[in-house]
């Protein structure tokens, strides 16, 4: 078995980490990503971060098999730049000439195995290859791969097994440093998986016979924690494991004893006595029935019985001081003291001319859509969180401003010196915009600013200006109209641009 040497002192680093996480038992597992596949063979860029080959990966090294993104690639699929992090590991889009490890290949067939951690329903896998004479000190973007995969595996829509070998001819027509993008399309959902493979590319003729793969043993879990306790159950969590023959299943045990398995990252024990602590390790176990050592052993507790509270009947005290803040002709502002609870207040409810307007947790509100010259009469009551209210705070007259006469907008043709504010129009290259904001010496045909009048405006395309859905702009002579919000990406090459004329 091959074990990657890493620093002593970064290992015992992560070690402490992760032991003193699962000692407090504070990681609630709100967004942890789900666990699904990466290409063991030949080593991608994510497993040799895992393995500690590839440096300053971020938090991919902790899960290769998550770099998910959305499918359709490459018609739709993560933007230029960010394919080998799917838009979601950023780390990974780096790119120069030795940033990353490469991995010796030979051109002609060659065989391809993804170990998967969760299988999905299957439309199809692809693999692309960089062009002759891409720049690899450049991002990774489909301008800088064959426009075509050079392997396509139909996935039949169903699940495949939890290791899945394809065998592929890798064009012989190129030599020295080149990205394979493998692309997993699932059928079940509108995601796909993204896998760089960064290879040192010799030419080849015919069918080449492929090196036996070396058996590599499961590894143990090095990063166990508890992501979830109640007073009557636990949950663990642990990173992934790799072995040559794929990860079959986990075994979960607590002080020394097996409690079950899971074909995933993570088990909840339940129908524990409450308050009390245990130990767990966890061993995982390839499709060849190999086990690896244990984890290092990590304890967590379940909670404290739950104490039934005593109802809270009492209502907070009436709110005084009510004194009016800022006042235009529009809005009223005002403020008051806070009430007192012997539990506490949780919000106010506030009122105008007798109607609840709404609600607040703090000692002070604002309202607005009023009439100018208008005199309106205000109250506060305070609730707690059970619900008791307090009474009425006596009432606070406030009487809005007169109203303003505001000068009509200004219009004409566009004046780089002139100065616009919010609701301005102007007249530029024969079409209308508005101002959003204040602005000065911004084109309105290549600023955020400024946007047509009209939605049936045709504006000539900017890579620096923001369109929103429905847009059209006009770009080598074709129209085209914008689904959604966008900005920089060119009409014919991005899926938001739909051709009109």
């Amino acid at each position: 078995m091959t074990i990657t040497r890493q620093s002593a002192w970064s290992k015992l680093a992560v070690l402490f980490s992760f032991v003193l996480l699962g000692l407090l038992c504070l990681l609630a597992s709100a967004e942890k990503a789900s666990a699904h596949g990466y290409v063991s063979s030949p080593a991608s860029r994510t497993l040799l971060c895992s393995q500690g080959t590839n440096k300053d990966c971020g938090a991919i090294q902790y899960e290769p098999q998550s770099v998910e993104g959305l499918g359709g690639f490459p018609a739709s699929g993560p933007a230029d730049g960010k394919l080998a992090g799917a838009a979601k590991y950023t780390e990974l889009d780096a790119q120069t000439a030795d940033r990353w490890k490469k991995v010796d290949m030979k051109g002609g067939t060659n065989t391809f195995t993804w170990t998967l951690t969760a299988n999905h329903q299957t439309e199809k896998w692809d693999y692309y290859i960089t062009k002759i004479g891409w720049d690899p000190n450049k991002p990774l973007t489909r301008d800088q791969l064959e426009s075509k995969p050079f392997c396509t595996v139909d996935g039949g829509m169903k699940k495949p097994e939890m290791t899945v070998t394809h065998t592929c001819n890798v064009p012989t027509d190129r030599a020295g440093y080149y990205v394979i993008l493998g692309v997993w399309e699932i059928g079940d959902t509108v995601n796909a998986f993204y896998q760089a493979i960064d290879v040192n590319l010799t030419q080849g003729g015919g069918t080449t016979t492929p090196e036996p793969e070396p058996v590599v043993l499961p590894n143990f879990p090095d990063s166990v924690w508890c992501s979830g306790h109640t007073d009557s159950s636990i949950t663990m969590s642990w990173s992934a494991s790799t072995a040559s023959a794929g990860i079959k299943n986990y075994e979960v045990s607590r002080d020394g004893n097996v409690v079950g398995t899971s074909t995933g990252t993570t088990y909840t024990d339940d129908g524990l006595p409450a308050n009390t602590a245990y130990s767990y390790t966890i061993v995982a176990v390839d499709n060849k029935g190999n086990r690896s050592a244990a984890s290092v052993p990590v304890s967590a507790s379940t909670l404290p019985a739950a104490v039934t509270p005593t109802p809270d009947t009492q209502a907070p005290s009436r709110p005084s001081g009510l004194k009016a803040g800022n006042v235009t002709e529009t809005s009223a502002a005002f403020t008051w003291t806070a009430a007192s609870d012997n539990i506490g207040v949780a919000k106010y409810e506030v009122y105008r001319d007798g109607q609840l307007l709404g609600t607040t947790a703090v000692a002070s509100y604002s309202d607005s859509g009023l009439k100018a010259a208008t005199a309106y009469s205000y109250t506060v009551s305070a609730l707690d969180a059970a619900g008791n209210r307090s009474t009425a705070s006596a009432p606070l007259t406030i009487t809005t401003k007169a109203a303003v006469v505001t000068p009509p907008a200004a219009t004409g043709t566009w004046d780089s010196t002139k100065v616009y504010l919010a609701g301005d129009t102007v007249t530029y290259n024969g079409i209308e915009y508005k101002a959003g904001w204040w602005t000065q010496g911004e084109k309105p045909d290549n600023s955020d600013v400024w946007k047509p009048v009209s939605a049936s405006a045709v504006q000539t395309w900017s890579g620096a200006k923001a369109y929103n859905g429905g847009d059209q702009v006009s770009y080598e002579g074709h129209t085209y109209k914008a689904k959604w919000w966008t900005k920089g990406e060119t009409p014919g090459k991005a899926g938001v641009w739909v051709l009109v004329a």
